[in-house]
This record gives structure tokens, sequence and C-alpha cells, in this order.
């Protein structure tokens, strides 16, 4: 035995770990492409440490999404209350959770942590009855939207919701958008997937009076699955780091692109990304069909890839 006396614990706690704490409000993906599974990897990948808020569970393989069981808001407001008499969170990163009583309970939780930024992402919800569609974005129009920060979704997505009677034969922009956005109390809208000539999409940061930064990538026609997710977790996470918000945006999405050069398929549905490209071996071989560019409106070819 040693005569060396072993060090305190303390002593061996380091300040090396992250720093900005993310809690991310989102349901259980069991394919881990989207929800809970997205926000914890694209979070720890990015450099900062997730407390995971579980709002309910998805019932889907990695094709598409079956059904979805929501927790009580009770359940919702105790796991959040709880962690945060214990751990401060630099953001609040909200993802799909399920019914307007659990939207009702996180702005409350919200506006009582006013100073922290809150980035809510709006996904596509056209699995769901039409009927729920409607209660749950007119609840997150009129709750959590004022104490949204930040509001990521795709430019479909964002237009049916937030501008229903559009009638321009012009599609809306990303300031239109925004500005709909900012009607409801929000400052900062990014729109992804929007369409540009010779299949490309656009990816842009808005206010209300002004376009803030953009980012063009070519569009790619198979289908992605939880890029979403990872993007606003990704940018919610390093907005809790300290990145000022027009340098977030642009380095969330270059890592969701190097997310979706390295994505895979392990099922027989769509294909996933890989949150944690940095840590698999390097190839020497180049990969046929890899995925080499951002689709924001979440989609990608088919890729074999080391996995």
């Amino acid at each position: 035995m040693s005569a060396t006396p072993s060090p305190k614990i303390e002593d061996a706690i380091g300040d090396d770990g992250p720093s900005a704490c993310v809690m991310a409000f989102n349901a259980n993906d069991p394919s881990g492409g989207a929800g809970t599974a997205a926000d914890l990897t694209a979070i720890a990948s990015v450099g900062a440490h997730a407390l995971p808020v579980v709002t309910g569970a998805y019932v889907r393989d990695t094709t598409e999404i079956v059904d979805h069981f929501p927790f009580d808001d009770e359940a919702v407001t105790e796991q959040a209350r709880v962690i945060l008499e214990d751990v401060p969170a630099q953001v609040f990163k909200v993802g799909f959770v399920g019914t307007p009583e659990n939207l009702s309970a996180i702005a409350e939780m919200a506006s009582d942590y006013s100073d922290v930024p809150l980035v809510a992402y709006m996904p596509d919800l056209s699995w769901w009855e039409e009927d729920k569609i409607d209660l749950y974005q007119d609840a997150c129009t009129e709750l959590l939207l004022p104490q949204t920060t930040l509001l990521v979704g795709n430019h479909s997505t964002l237009s049916r919701w937030l501008l229903p009677d559009w009638e321009s034969e012009k599609s809306p922009s990303a300031r239109d958008i925004a500005k709909a956005a900012n009607a409801f109390g929000v400052p900062y809208t990014l729109v992804t997937g929007i369409p540009l000539p010779d299949q490309f999409i656009d990816n842009v940061l808005a206010s209300p009076t002004a376009v803030l930064c953009s980012e063009k990538f070519e569009r790619f026609e198979a289908i992605f699955t939880g890029a979403g997710d990872t993007l606003s977790a990704a940018l919610a996470a390093l907005i809790a780091s300290g990145t000022e918000l027009n340098e977030a945006v642009t380095e969330a999405l270059s890592y969701l692109d190097r997310c979706l050069e390295n994505g895979f398929r392990p099922g027989m549905g769509h294909v996933l990304p890989d949150r944690l490209f940095w840590a698999q071996p390097e190839s020497d071989d180049e990969e046929d069909g890899a995925l080499s560019s951002v689709e924001t409106d979440f989609e990608v070819p088919p890729n074999s890839t080391r996995h």
C-alpha cells in the first residue's frame, strides 16, 4: 500500500467540464433520432450540460410517429423546479411537449426565470390529429411565445402556423414570419428551409426589422429525422456558453452540417444525424454518397457510413 495519501475528491474535481447548463423540455424518442435523445447528445457535443425534462414519449420507429403519450403538467413542473433549485440553467430549450397544459406549466416557470433566454422549436406536427395541432399551436402562441427569446422552425411549418391567412402568391419571407412571431413577443426567429432557385435553400435569422444573418445550402431529397431538434439544441447550448447570437446560429448550422454529413440509417426508415461524429475513428476511404450539406428542410440523401 502506498504511503502517499489519496487526494480529496474536492481536489480532484477541476473546472474543465461544461460550465453552461441547458434545461431541455422534450418528449422521449425511442428511435434516438429526435426528442430528448437529440437534445442530450447535441448539447453535450457542443460543450454544454443538459438538464433534460421529459414531457412524454413518442411511439415511433425511424419512419413515422405512431402515437404520443404525454406526462401531466405536474410531473413536468416537478422535474424542472426541483433541479433548478440545485443547478442554474443558462438557457431553456423547448421542443414538443405534448399538451397545452404542459406548455402552460413551462411558460409559467419561464416567467419565474425571466432572465433566462428561451429557445423554442416548433416541429412538423402533420402526424397528429388536426384538432390537437390547433389546440397545441394556439397554446404555444398565447402562452409560450411571449416568453420566447428565439423561435426556430421550418419555413413551411412556421408559415402555416403564424400566417394562416397569407393570401399573396409570393410566399412569406423570413421577416414576414419574424414580424408575425414578434406580434406575440418573440424578438428573434430562425427560419429554415426557405426555397431558393437551382435546388438551394436558405436559413435566415431575422428580427421584425432586419435580416441578421443567412446561410445557404444545397437541397437534397432524402428524408432526414431529428435535424430540427439537433439544430435548436446545439443553438441553445452555444447561447448558454456565451456565444453571440449571429455566431451561434452560424456555428449551430455548421455543426448540423457535420452531423448530416456523417448521418446513418440504423433501421429501415429515415437517416439520423450523427451528433457525436467527432468521436468516431477517422476513415481513410471516402464514403460514397456522403452527406455534404445542410438541408434546412431537414432532408438528406441516404448514406453509407462508417456505422
